[in-house]
């Protein structure tokens, strides 16, 4: 197997796409932290739809949403996922593949304690994927909230995280004449060791 160095380093590809990131949030202007998140429906349709990625832990990677959406409709039905996380200033990327468990416990409850306040009150307002009427409707909704919750409301029962655990990671590096680098590591399961392979331009 040929040796990895330099950006590819690494025998952890978390602790790779930790590092990425990091690199990507002195160079990117806005959202280092956004991905594209693959689902289908129960019909087989794909879905995709930008969310920002909130963590990445020692397995897995973590975003929130409102488990009434129709993406948390399709990660529950499905229980698999991927994502791409895509860095023009960097001209690299990761793609994730794998399965999907919620993140409905103290770690979502800690997460939401960080996000401003006004992103706490819409979370309550919004029925998200639902149909609105108009933007002041929403605002009114929002303007309820804030005098039911208060200034310190709490995570709503149908608001919190997803983490997706990975089968399959691939780092993408961009190269010269489109001879790019790729490296993708893979299990069989989540309790198998990962190989890794350099893929193909």
């Amino acid at each position: 197997m040929e040796k990895r160095d330099g950006k590819f380093a690494g025998d952890d590809p978390f602790r790779i796409a930790e590092r990425w990131l990091a690199e990507a949030e002195k160079t990117e202007p806005n959202d280092p932290n956004a991905i594209a998140l693959s689902t289908v429906d129960d019909t087989g349709l794909p879905n995709v739809r930008m969310v920002l990625l909130k963590g990445v832990e020692a397995d897995a990677f973590v975003f929130y949403t409102n488990y009434e959406s129709a993406k948390a409709a399709e990660l529950d039905s499905a229980g698999k996922a991927a994502f791409v996380m895509h860095w023009k200033s960097l001209r690299r990327q990761i793609r994730v593949r794998g399965l999907v468990t919620r993140e409905d416990g103290e770690t979502a409850d800690a997460y939401y304690a960080t996000r401003s306040l006004k992103s706490r009150l819409g979370a309550w307002a919004s029925r998200q994927s639902q149909p609105l009427s108009s933007r002041g409707a929403l605002m009114a909704e929002v303007a309820k909230v804030t005098a039911t919750k208060g200034t310190n409301p709490p995570r709503p029962p149908f608001w919190g995280g997803f983490r997706i655990t990975p089968l399959e990671i691939e780092f993408w590096a961009d190269g010269e004449f489109r001879l790019h680098d790729r490296f993708v590591w893979r299990r069989q399961d989540l309790s198998a060791d990962w190989s890794v392979t350099r893929l193909n331009p």
